[in-house]
């Protein structure tokens, strides 16, 4: 058995607590945010990405997920919108018994008539009968929001938002967010598929109080296929 000399002790409990600081510090005093995202008829829009910019260099206390699966099921891209960090790793899950293509390129009003450059392209095989569907993995190493498509069934659509903000949600089928967001200035906007023009981020100053902010899209968003 092993034993530690008294005249440590107080050096190590020095470092333990400096330690305990240090890691305290990186999680500076959050203020809630809950963000409502409207369409044209102010109707809530779910699956809108609302991404927070702060000064501040703290962590936030649930970072976005860096590993991230993707399945195409009965034609479909599920989830349909990713939410992602900057230099996450996503693996795309071919659900269906039929050969898919991953074609992704930068999302917004070119979409793919941009070609290739700053995307990617992935084929993956059929799901063999009464056996796990086949996989493909990218990362996706750019800010910025991502269209993703297929090949061979161009009703196919998905989106992947890469958020170099580790503030950042997506909206729920209420149309609200919420995030814990560093007090002090921050600017908060709104990204929507649908929304190929960018509207005016809102500003804002957070302090010890909860805070609530509304974003209105210029559209209306499309429904979505089931």
């Amino acid at each position: 058995m092993h034993t530690r000399s008294p005249s440590r002790m107080p050096a190590m409990r020095n470092s333990i607590v400096a330690l305990a600081g240090a890691l305290l510090g990186a999680f500076c005093a959050a203020t809630p945010v809950q963000v409502s995202v409207l369409d044209k008829d102010g109707q809530p829009v779910v699956d809108a990405v609302v991404v927070v910019i702060t000064a501040s260099k703290a962590a936030p206390a649930r970072p976005l997920a860096r590993e991230v699966t993707i399945s195409q099921e009965k034609m479909r891209f599920v989830p349909a919108v990713t939410l992602v960090p900057v230099g996450a790793k996503a693996r795309f899950v071919n659900n269906d018994p039929w050969e898919h293509h991953v074609r992704a390129s930068a999302a917004g009003v070119a979409q793919f008539d941009a070609g290739p450059a700053g995307g990617f392209e992935l084929m993956i095989g059929a799901k063999p009968e009464g056996k796990p569907g086949k996989t493909a993995d990218a990362t996706f190493d750019k800010p910025g929001a991502v269209l993703l498509g297929c090949h061979l069934h161009n009703s196919m659509r998905g989106h992947v938002y890469v958020s170099d903000s580790p503030w950042a949600a997506l909206t729920g089928a209420d149309g609200l967010a919420t995030l814990d967001v560093p007090e002090g200035a921050a600017s908060i906007k709104v990204w929507h598929a649908d929304q190929l023009i960018d509207i005016a981020p809102q500003q804002v100053m957070l302090g010890d109080a909860p805070a609530k902010a509304t974003l209105q899209l210029n559209v209306v968003p499309r429904r979505k296929r089931i």
